[in-house]
């Protein structure tokens, strides 16, 4: 066997694990975030759960840490009381990003991972399979429950070669979506084997499984080799490794090979991670921001190779030149070695260990400038700015565009390429990380509420028929940040469905909200293109469309936890049997379903008619038996109520 069906048939709990099936695995370990967190936390209290029944639960606060006012605060403080309340370690503002930080204190080898953050597959990097999902899935996760998903087909890369000089993991993930796009991985796990493995370190890999997401992955796995096993010992937890490989001559459904000796610096131009370039053909553009960071580029490496670029010399006077540290421990070590200083008198702006910019939290570029970032997404408005020409690149290539003041490749900067290497002995930081109070203790704390933390709302069953306006018609590649923006602006009121409500499609139509709490009595329809949802896992962009009306969504194929975050609030996800059938639809027309409870039950297909057009159209769902017991309760927080009772 190869080694992601090694680990998924170790934790098979229900279903065959053979790809398209529906599987059920236990769940071993699960991660939020507190974008996605405060959500999770008010429905393990719909849900009436005691204490979470994982072996381990871990709550970041990373993403919403500007503290404009009280509503992020006390946010803060609701997850801290909820982490008591549940029996989950607490990880509060400035500790670091989820990721590498979860990495540094709780990865090991052949666990599971369930995580409210899209970019949880970042935990392969150690030879877990660790998926994104919605918060209510995680919420169920900590509940005990398996986790459901299609099986998904095991893609197998061979690495051979070693990186030239000047090309790093980021440009090894980038290739990835210079030939395959956002969407060439939906359905499948990436998993990366062979000889090129060698010359990639731990936190190398973890910058390739965590962008596996942008192509659309499950997830992405590395082998829990050596250089794990060095990892883990630098962390003072060799006794977590344990040797997990795919079997001598193991098959995969799908093969590729890359010759890392073949690469060169690549970026992804705007709007998406999938428009990848070699560098020197965007060389010359002149650029205002460089950003180094994120859960995409969160090693010591990426900063310290950053800071030997820039020692001795000074960033152009237009350039912003970002550093976002991605955890304490990191930033203590690069202030240890001397890089932070280097990287200051070099003209450096020292944001706080978080997500900071890249999930639109501060550090909006200016209008109409470049901003060279090593996070994981450029989608259109993401950064904070609505018309952003945001990049992806390396480090590398950031640290050499802020020097020259253009676009650069760090090949022509006639220097010696940095030697960089992860400490052996690196400074170990734990002193924040709050661990789960007695069972007792627990008991007697009250979760500690603000005056904009709202419970969840109430939602009614799928009803047997639907007639409804199409409100709104986008093409391909929606991502959720356009259909319900992250930023300063947003999240804030990530607790307060009604509020954040007001925001949804705002991106795309600032009219959305306000046609469809018209429309709520009967709701509505919306009708997408191809890979419908990209992107974040933040269930808001189901659930508040949802609260506004949404009964149902049509196209021509969904991301896939987008897809299961629809089915979990009880949106009915369909597909056009004809793609073609997408240029018959107009936003404004209206669409008629009759008998819906029965034929989703009975059938895959279902009719539309077009209202006075005299016309029908014929959609089809791919949900299980389960997924439509959740839709006809009328979502997941329904069904899980109605079985605990």
């Amino acid at each position: 066997m190869n080694l992601a069906e090694k680990i998924i048939r170790d934790h098979l709990v229900d279903g065959e694990a053979r790809p398209g099936e529906e599987i059920g695995i236990r769940i071993d370990q699960s991660l939020t975030q507190d974008a996605t967190g405060t959500l999770v936390m008010l429905e393990l209290e719909a849900i009436g759960l005691d204490r979470v029944r994982t072996e381990l639960s871990a709550q970041y606060v990373d993403h919403n840490m500007l503290q404009q006012d009280f509503k992020n605060a006390d946010d803060h403080r609701f997850l801290q009381s909820a982490c008591r309340r549940f029996g989950v370690w607490y990880s509060p503002a400035g500790n670091g990003v989820s990721h590498p930080v979860h990495q540094e204190r709780f990865g090991a080898p052949g666990k599971t991972l369930l995580g409210s953050d899209s970019h949880t597959p970042a935990a392969g990097a150690l030879g877990m399979i660790a998926i994104g999902a919605g918060g209510l899935e995680v919420a169920l996760a900590m509940a005990g429950e398996p986790f459901y998903f299609k099986m998904p087909e095991i893609w197998g890369v061979k690495l051979t070669g070693r990186l030239p000089d000047w090309v790093s993991a980021k440009d090894v993930v980038l290739e990835m979506l210079r030939r395959h796009g956002v969407d060439g991985g939906v359905g499948r796990i990436i998993e990366y084997y062979g000889p090129g493995l060698d010359g990639l370190t731990a936190m190398d890999r973890h910058v390739i499984a965590n962008m596996g997401t942008e192509l659309g992955a499950t997830t992405t796995v590395f082998p829990a080799d050596e250089e794990a096993r060095r990892f883990l010992r630098s962390q003072r937890r060799e006794e977590d490794w344990r040797e997990l490989g795919p079997d001598p001559g193991a098959s995969y459904d799908h093969h590729e090979e890359i010759d890392l000796s073949g690469l060169e610096p690549l970026i992804a131009l705007p709007s998406s991670p999938g428009n990848v370039v070699p560098v020197h053909q965007a060389a010359g553009a002149m650029v205002h921001q460089t950003y180094i960071g994120s859960s995409a580029n969160p090693g010591y490496r990426d900063f310290a190779v950053a800071a030997k670029m820039v020692e001795g010399r000074s960033v152009k006077p237009w350039v912003s030149f970002d550093i976002n540290p991605t955890s304490r421990q990191v930033l203590s070590n690069l202030t240890r070695d001397g890089h932070l200083l280097t990287l200051i008198r070099a003209g450096a702006r020292i944001h706080q260990t978080g997500c900071n910019g890249c999930i639109g939290m501060g550090q909006a570029p200016a209008t109409d400038t470049i901003s060279l970032r090593t996070v994981p997404r450029n989608f259109p408005g993401r950064s904070g700015t609505k018309e952003d020409k945001v990049h992806l690149c390396s480090p590398e290539t950031a640290a050499a565009s802020a020097l020259v003041g253009v676009i650069t490749d760090p090949r022509t900067l006639g220097m010696d390429p940095p030697d960089v290497k992860e400490p052996e002995e690196p400074m170990i930081d734990v002193e924040l990380l709050q661990p789960p109070v007695s069972p007792d203790e627990a008991a007697r704390t009250e979760l500690v509420k603000g005056p904009n933390i709202a419970s969840l709302p109430d939602l009614d069953p799928l009803p047997e028929r639907i007639d409804a306006p199409v409100l709104l018609k986008v093409g391909d590649d929606i991502s959720t940040d356009e259909i319900l923006p992250a930023g300063a602006r947003v999240l804030p009121f990530r607790s307060n469905i009604g509020k954040i409500s007001d925001f949804a499609f705002d991106a795309i139509d600032e009219t959305y909200a306000d046609r469809a709490r018209a429309e709520k009595e009967t709701g509505h329809v919306i009708v997408g293109g191809r890979n419908y949802g990209q992107g974040s896992s933040r269930e808001h962009a189901a659930l508040a469309p949802r609260f506004l009306g949404l009964r149902i969504v049509i196209a021509k194929s969904f991301a896939r936890i987008h897809w299961q975050n629809l089915v979990n609030f009880g949106v009915l996800p369909l597909q056009f049997a004809d793609p073609s059938d997408y240029d018959r639809i107009e936003a404004g027309d209206r669409l008629a379903i009759e008998s819906i409870r029965g034929r989703i039950r009975q059938d895959t297909k279902l009719q539309a008619s077009i209202e006075g057009r005299n016309r029908s159209i014929t959609l089809q769902h791919q949900l299980s038996g389960r997924q439509i017991d959740l839709l006809l309760a009328g979502g997941l927080i329904n069904w899980m109520k109605t079985r605990l009772s």
